[in-house]
This record gives C-alpha cells, structure tokens and sequence, in this order.
C-alpha cells in the first residue's frame, strides 16, 4: 500500500509512450487509477471521515441543480416552444443524461474528490486535468457568488411580502449595479461556510432539510396551479413549429448542470463504488421529473403567451388562480431556502476539488490542510468561502456569469472523452456501473456539450479564454514543477 507520507516514486505515474518529446511527455503524464483511489481522503496531516450516505449523495446534486432555475427558467423558455416546453424539458434532460451515464461509470470506478479533474488525471494526462480543473474553479467559484446574489433578490421579495419592508439598494447591490456593496450575498455564503466548517455529514443533514424544503414549495405550486388547470392551454401544443423545441431545449440544458456534484463527495462517502453511481443518476431522474410536472401544470393554468417577459411566472400563476399574493410570498420563502441549499452544495464542491489539485501539488498545500477535529479542509474552506463572499458582495459579475455555462459544458465534454479512453486503455478495471452501448453515450454526450458550446455567444468565450490563459500562466509557473508527478520523477 502507498504510504501517504512518503515522496511517491517514479513508479507511481503511468509512463507515457516512448519515442515522444520530453515537454510533451511531462504534460501528457498521468496518475493511476489505483494511486488515486489509494490516496482517498488523504490530505495534509489527516484524512478526510466517510460519513454520506447513498440519500445524502443524492441530496447533494439535487441540492446544486434544483435552485433559481425551475423558479424563473419558464419565463425564458415557455416563449421559445409554447406548451411544448414540457418536451423541450425532456430533451434537455436526454442531453444530460448521456454526460450523467459517463459520470456514474467514472464516479463507481475512480471514487475521489476532485470529479472531473480527477477522472482526466487517470485518462487525459496532467495538462488536461489542470484545464478540466480551471474549468470547475470557475464554474463553481462564479456559481457560488451569482447565486448568492440572487438570494439577496429573492430575500428582498420575502422582507417585502411579510414585513412590508425592503433591504436599501446600497446594501443589497454591488458597485456598479445601484449599490455599494451586496450584504445578504455575503451573509447567504457565510451561512453556508459555517455549516461546512462544522464537517460534511452536519452540512449534508442540513442540506436535505432544504432540499425537502424545495420540493414542498413546488409541490404547493402543483397543487394550487392545478385548481386553474385548462387543458384547452394544450390544443395547440407546438404553435412555433418542432424546431421550437430544440431551441428551448438547449435553454433548458442549463437547468441540470449540478448533478455532478455528488462526484465531489467521493472520498467522503461511505461506499462509494455503489452509491455514487446511483445518486447520480437518481437526482437527474428526481429533478427531471419534478422539471416537466411543474410545467405541465403551469402551461395547463396560464396561457403560454403570458410567459413573455415573466421573470416570477410561478408567482404569477399562483396569484392567478388565488387572487392573492400570499402565495407568492410563499414561493420566495421557498426560493430563499432553495438557492441557499445551491450555495451550500457548489460551495462544497469547490472546496473539495481544490482540495484534490493541492494534494497532487498543483495548488498550495494549504488547500489540502484536514482540521484533526471536523475532519474537513478547514482552512480551505475558510479561504473559499471568504474570496467567494467578497466577489458576490462587491464585484459585478455581469458577462462572467455566462462563463461558468461553458466551463461546466467543457468538463463535461473531458468526462465523456475519459470514459473512452478508459474503456480501451483499462478494459479489465472492475466497474460498478458501466455506461450502456459501448462508446456510443458517452460520444452523443460530448456532441450534445460541444453543440451547446458551440452556441454560446462571443463575449462568453472572450472571457472563457481570458480565465484560460491566466490558467496556464499558473500551470506552467507553479503548477508543472510542483506537482507530485514532477517530484516522483527527480
């Protein structure tokens, strides 16, 4: 067995072929499948506690995918399919599906932190992972502060509907944007910090709860909005033709991204061979489901031409059928509990998944420091929460936004890539749960990610490829020399 405190030797990286240039035999190097699940929960002066459950796996990625989108998603996509939107909610879950197949065989096989940036260590080589792994740093860093500043919106609503009254836009807005600094943003990722520092099981109890929380808010909706139900809202089902369906699709698409979350948490899962595979695929199932009931309904109690324009279209809705804006107030209550559960969990993630770069050397190892006690990256944690809290509160995020869309699609792209590459370069690995149809899943899933890419417009890929290229500037000045790969070869 590997010592966790020894130096790792040469024989501990899977040799490139010969015959190929040095700079490019160090950028291609890779880490066996057995040295990563052998360091599991390993960090700096102590290892990480399994403590989830299969449940509280699922949770999780329900938790980081079931926020802000189904409660103003409808508004935007309702307009670009009418009553077949709830076709296009089925296709989008379709595209995600084929990367989530991908995640489950990955997540079964190589049980780690780090998700996809681990997967394309194992496969791709250390150049590809450190990309992967920029890619998930912004995508998760960004989630979190965005989020939270929906929260404050979404908190002001609740203070209005019960109170009557609203935080000043000085202090719940960044410079920029009508304010001086966003205090709800930074108190919703506080919260969550405070949670995680108290260890992963409390944190994954008190996400459940929330989780609950967001399912009881859309059940009430289903079940108000279905006093108004017309089935007349339905005779015209596809009015802007079936190509309207693809396109909202491809709106909808950003819904699921999420469900990957539970692969952050496999070196604190109990059993992570079997339950990560399965809360994978259970929270798309889960989330899927709840997506396209919810809009059957919404489209059965409002006509789809109300939609155009309509941000808070639930709320609407209710309003409609009730005659009164309790239920609204209601629904912001729901919305407050459920992007706090979005924080929460993304957060989570972005904490392990450095955790992970810094214990392969290619962060500092302070991301990989394990408080003896909690039995989690404490100090990591702290660090994240506090940068994170500082963007939401006081930068105005803006286009950045839309950049986290395309980092988490190009993970998602390596993802499929790695399930190939393993297939063929390790066939006799034991699998927990092996994607169906060979390689075909896994490459309608990289088409599906690349044609979303694809589509995103050019200012995202500007900043995409800014955030790109202060990723290999890192790399090469730090990240190439310092990596436990590089140590193993002197």
């Amino acid at each position: 067995m590997l010592d966790p405190g020894a130096v790792p030797s040469a024989a501990d990286t899977e040799a490139p072929p010969a015959r190929i240039p040095s700079w490019l035999a160090v950028l291609i190097r890779r880490k066996p499948v057995e040295r990563l699940v052998m360091e599991g929960g390993q960090g700096e002066g102590g290892t990480l506690r399994r403590s989830l459950s299969m449940w509280q796996l699922t949770m999780i990625s329900i938790g980081a995918t079931l926020g802000t989108g189904i409660f103003v998603v409808l508004g935007e996509a309702v307009p670009k399919a009418g009553p077949a939107v709830t076709l296009a909610f089925v296709l989008a879950g379709l595209t995600a599906l084929f990367s989530a197949l991908s995640y489950a065989e990955l997540a079964g096989t190589i049980p780690v932190a780090g998700s996809s940036y681990s997967y394309a260590y194992a496969t791709l080589g250390e150049f590809i992972a450190w990309i992967c792994g920029w890619c998930l740093l912004l995508e998760y860093g960004v989630s979190v502060a965005a989020v939270a500043v929906g929260w404050g919106d979404y908190l002001n609503e609740l203070l209005d509907g019960t109170l009557g009254v609203t935080l000043p836009a000085a202090l719940s807005a960044p410079p920029g944007e009508g304010g001086v600094f966003n205090l709800p943003a930074l108190i919703v990722v506080v919260l969550a910090m405070l949670f995680l520092l108290g260890g992963a099981r409390e944190s994954a109890r008190a996400n459940t709860i929330m989780v609950f929380v967001k399912f009881a808010s859309l059940a009430l909706f289903c079940a108000v909005g279905f006093l108004g139900f017309k089935s007349g809202n339905f005779s015209d089902f596809m009015p802007l033709g079936r190509e309207s369906v693809g396109i909202a699709g491809a709106v909808l698409f950003f819904s699921y991204i999420g469900f990957d979350a539970a692969s952050t948490a496999g070196e604190e899962a109990k059993n992570p061979q079997r339950d990560l595979p399965r809360a994978i695929m259970l929270s798309l199932v889960i989330v899927t489901t709840l997506y396209v009931l919810v809009s059957v309904v919404a489209i059965g109690a409002w006509d789809w031409r109300k939609f155009e324009g309509s941000e808070a279209s639930l709320a609407a809705i209710m309003h409609d059928v009730t005659g009164t804006s309790v239920w609204g107030t209601v629904l912001a209550a729901g919305a407050v509990v459920s992007i706090a559960s979005v924080v929460l969990t993304v957060l989570y993630g972005q904490t392990r998944i450095l955790f992970a770069m810094s214990r392969d050397g290619l962060m500092p190892k302070v991301f990989a420091r394990v408080h003896p006690k909690t039995k989690t990256p404490r100090v990591n944690t702290l660090i994240v929460s506090l940068v994170c809290g500082a963007l939401a509160a006081a930068v105005p995020l803006g286009e950045l936004v839309n950049a986290t869309s395309i980092g988490t699609l190009f993970a998602f792209c390596l993802v499929n890539v790695a399930v190939v590459v393993l297939r063929y370069t390790r066939k006799d690995m034991p699998r927990s749960f092996k994607v169906p149809l060979g390689p075909l899943f896994p490459v309608l899933g990289f088409i599906a990610c690349a044609y979303s890419m694809w589509n995103l417009d050019l200012v995202t890929w500007k900043w995409f490829g800014g955030w790109m290229a202060f990723g290999l500037v890192v790399y090469f000045l730090y990240g190439i020399r310092r990596s436990k790969l590089a140590t193993a070869e002197k």
